[in-house]
């Protein structure tokens, strides 16, 4: 993923466990989302990126892509896309954005493995039915979440740095320079699926867990709502933000 933005704040306010490092709070109290923040202000750009980000988002989409060959050609191609997005954000407007990122974020991200982890142990217990339900939800509320965050370009860049191997894939780092000339350091964890190689999480300044951070957010509203509940709000926020209107960062 190569080029710029970060994240503003997260879906839930509930206050994760004060010893989970990967999710802050504003001043407003509403808990901010690591990963995807703007990337004009000088707030946490996903802090910069939003999971990101957060990610190959294209002004159009090409029904024949070739499969990444390393773990960088996938993060270098999600950040082309956002690029390409945000140059045509204004005229794309918000649903717009939706629909041309929707795709390349689903065949980016691992969402199913996402989807999972940021559940947790509840997982175990649902039904094949509803599992299916949840990754979807979960696929459609990132993909608005960036649609929302990457609206608009002012010079950011979107860099891929490097990349090296981990215990489960690679790590891919980069970095996201905002509008307003601040580096941030996003680093992408890939699993290799098949022929493809998938984002499974990503990092804030190689510290902050995007799939930890979604956990605490959405401990709360499984505890309180189960899974329906969480199904409902992912649902929720996402139609929110795919009417909502353009805003430059």
């Amino acid at each position: 993923m190569t080029t710029n933005a970060r994240a503003k704040r997260g879906l839930y306010p509930e206050n994760p466990p004060t010893n989970e490092p990967c999710a802050k709070q504003s001043k407003n109290g509403r808990l901010v989302i690591p990963a995807i923040q703007s990337a004009r202000t000088n707030m946490p750009l996903w802090k910069a990126v939003a999971f990101a980000g957060g990610l190959a988002l294209g002004l159009y989409s090409d029904p024949l892509h070739a499969a990444p060959s390393s773990g960088g050609d996938t993060v270098q191609g999600l950040y082309d896309a956002l690029l390409s997005t945000m140059q045509n954000g204004r005229a794309l407007g918000q649903s717009g954005r939706f629909t041309q990122l929707e795709p390349v974020i689903r065949r980016s991200f691992d969402i199913a493995a996402m989807a999972r982890l940021s559940v947790g142990p509840t997982w175990a217990s649902l039904t094949e039915a509803q599992r299916q339900q949840l990754t979807e939800s979960f696929g459609r509320y990132m993909s608005a979440i960036y649609a929302d965050r990457f609206d608009s370009y002012a010079g950011q860049k979107l860099v891929v740095t490097g990349e090296q191997p981990a215990p489960s894939g690679v790590m891919v780092r980069s970095q996201i320079t905002k509008a307003n000339g601040e580096p941030v350091k996003v680093d992408y964890m890939m699993r290799l699926s098949g022929d493809n190689w998938l984002i499974s999480d990503l990092y804030l300044d190689g510290a902050i867990s995007e799939v930890a951070t979604r956990r605490s957010e959405f401990a709360a509203i499984l505890k309180t709502e189960g899974v329906d509940g969480l199904i409902s709000a992912l649902n929720r926020k996402a139609d929110t933000l795919t009417v909502s209107s353009a805003r430059s960062f």
